[in-house]
């Protein structure tokens, strides 16, 4: 596959400084270096968890680059989460996930947990030691969380939670989840229904069944959480109780759909590198494939969805990394960014002809990861309805405004 851009392009500079352009540099590195032979051996053994990425991602503190520097994080910031992911993802879409995924409940502990809650476990995050995933969708439900069946029964201080959680990132890696739960009786709103919980992997009762290799992003886990009465602390509730739905919500929108934006967008850079590099060296009459005009026409299409997808990633998280409202334009970035991605992937097949049957050949690994950005944090029909909320003034909660201010202004634990 041929090499991405090493530097940004020109089109990103007002959304990046110069912290961001060395982190920039440093994941191309990281990839070229540690990512790229294992995406190799990830795609020849996908019933295998890739755990050695994950930790030396860890050791680096991405998965803590959006958390305070108080509790040992970069403090960097949504721009450069997307840097990150963007730039791994062009080398392995899994190694991507990963990360992202790890993100996703970070970014629920800074927006509702307690200080006391954010020191007992972010510094964790921080130095590699505890990895995360968000447990919400289930079996039946899928992305309907009014449907949650799992349930959480107070016994004194404890709660009881008992329930099976399904397509949860990171479930075999992770030291934690933020399970979502039901907490009231049948009939109450929905919007006061759920409570968030963090149970910790060897809680009694909770097991994770064998990893089974999906479509595509061979090596990351993606698994079945069940849980059987198991028990944890009341103070293990991120958030307050009821308050489940706004914990999943904002989290889904403020990190989900952004970081699965990036994610398509990396695939996306590597499906027209990919498909650029070859045509140019298929000879073809007296030149290349490259010089014909009708498979000419079909990448400059490939290349205006990738410029406009690139846009709409890095524009959204700006937004959000200077406190305004985007709440649409993080929706709208997550959606077209799998759209465009995807028909680019089309595109890409039909291009190569028979080579992109090849088992081996990069672009089958490719399509197949490019599949998995579309289910999480929302289908596309999810998101164009709520962006059609937008269109006729129906917006809900703007969660871009209401936590501006999470990774930012966080209180010092030490202080006195």
């Amino acid at each position: 596959m041929s090499a991405t851009p090493a530097t940004p392009p020109p089109a990103l500079r007002p959304y990046l400084t110069a912290r961001h352009e060395l982190l920039w540099a440093e994941a191309d590195a990281f990839a070229a270096e540690h990512v790229a032979p294992r995406a190799v051996r990830m795609e020849a053994a996908p019933g295998r968890v890739e755990r050695k990425v994950a930790d030396l991602m860890a050791a680096r503190k991405w998965f803590a680059v959006t958390v305070p520097s108080a509790f040992g994080g970069l403090a960097a910031g949504h721009v450069a989460k997307t840097v990150l992911i963007h730039r791994i993802a062009c080398v392995s879409a899994a190694a991507a996930a990963i990360l992202q995924a790890t993100l996703i409940p970070v970014g629920a502990l800074l927006n509702f947990a307690t200080v006391e809650q954010q020191a007992r476990w972010l510094p964790r995050v921080a130095d590699g030691s505890l990895l995360l995933s968000i447990a919400v969708t289930e079996p039946t439900a899928g992305g309907h969380i009014g449907g949650i069946e799992t349930t959480a029964e107070r016994t004194g201080n404890q709660w009881v939670i008992t329930g099976t959680k399904a397509h949860i990132g990171n479930s075999h890696i992770a030291g934690a989840h933020l399970v979502l739960a039901r907490t009231a009786e049948a009939g109450v709103r929905t919007s006061q229904a759920l409570t968030a919980f963090m149970v910790e992997s060897d809680r009694p009762g909770l097991t994770v069944a064998d990893h089974r290799p999906g479509l595509g992003l061979h090596g990351f886990s993606v698994g079945h959480l069940d849980l059987d009465h198991v028990r944890v602390p009341a103070d293990n509730i991120v958030g307050e109780i009821g308050q489940g739905l706004s914990v999943a919500q904002s989290s889904s929108i403020l990190y989900g759909r952004p970081n699965l934006a990036a994610v398509s967008l990396g695939i996306h850079e590597a499906v027209v590198a990919t498909t650029t590099a070859r045509l140019k060296a298929r000879p073809r009459y007296r030149g290349a494939l490259s010089d014909l005009p009708v498979l000419r026409d079909r990448v400059g299409d490939m290349e205006a969805r990738l410029r406009a997808g690139r846009i709409l990633a890095y524009q959204s998280v700006h937004l959000l990394d200077q406190g305004l409202s985007c709440d649409a334009d993080l929706i709208n970035a997550k959606y077209l960014g799998h759209k465009w991605a995807m028909a680019s992937a089309q595109n890409a097949m039909e291009l190569h002809g028979a080579q992109a049957l090849d088992r081996d050949y990069v672009l089958q690994r490719l399509w197949r990861d490019i599949q998995h950005t579309y289910p999480p944090a929302g289908t596309g029909e999810v998101q164009r309805i709520r962006l059609a909320d937008a269109a006729f003034g129906e917006n809900h909660i703007q969660w871009s405004e209401r936590l501006a201010d999470a990774t930012q202004a966080q209180p010092d634990p030490t202080a006195a």
